[in-house]
């Protein structure tokens, strides 16, 4: 079984953009500038073949650039379940065109349908049993957050290995849009 994900990359001005602000929650487990990247799709743990189906199926999803802009900050949870502080990423047709088709070739590729509502953003730390008043500090301090566009042209199929500092990517497959 491999784990796997389809993502957008950020471009490196961007990610130390991003890493300036990765400050101020003391119980936040800061994601490194290499982990940063729009998730669009999480397939989870996959065999070997339908792993080679899914990357057949993403290799003609197409579909033309894009820009990409961040905008707002926010987190996943609420109180002490808080469990994760991320950037907004602006909701584009294409974008949500793009994620739309990694679904497709998800299920093509004999996948179970994601359940979630797809909502763009990128994940700057995980939280345990964080402080609520210093995410709502840090939320209140970077909600204006909103970076220059950035041009899109490809993304890739990523696979997560864990380890104790958290999970490291390593790009399997890049396909152009």
């Amino acid at each position: 079984m491999i784990r796997l994900f389809a993502a957008l990359a950020l471009p490196p001005e961007i990610a130390a953009g991003l890493v300036r602000r990765q400050t101020g929650v003391d119980t936040a487990r800061w994601r490194p500038p290499e982990a940063l990247h729009v998730t669009l799709r999480f397939f989870g743990g996959v065999r070997e073949d339908v792993a080679r189906d899914l990357d057949s199926e993403l290799s003609i999803v197409g579909g033309g650039g894009f820009e990409l802009q961040l905008a707002g900050a926010g987190a996943f949870g609420e109180g002490r379940d808080i469990h994760a502080i991320w950037a907004g990423v602006v909701e584009t047709p294409a974008l949500a065109r793009l994620a739309r088709a990694c679904e497709t070739a998800a299920r093509r590729a004999g996948l179970k349908a994601e359940s979630r509502h797809y909502r763009p953003h990128v994940t700057l730390a995980y939280l345990r049993h964080p402080d609520p008043a210093e995410v709502a500090a840090w939320i209140q301090a970077n909600n204006l957050l909103k970076s220059p566009p950035v041009w899109i042209d490809r993304f890739g199929l990523y696979s997560s290995h864990p380890t104790k500092e958290g999970s490291v990517y390593r790009l399997e497959a890049e396909y152009l849009l």
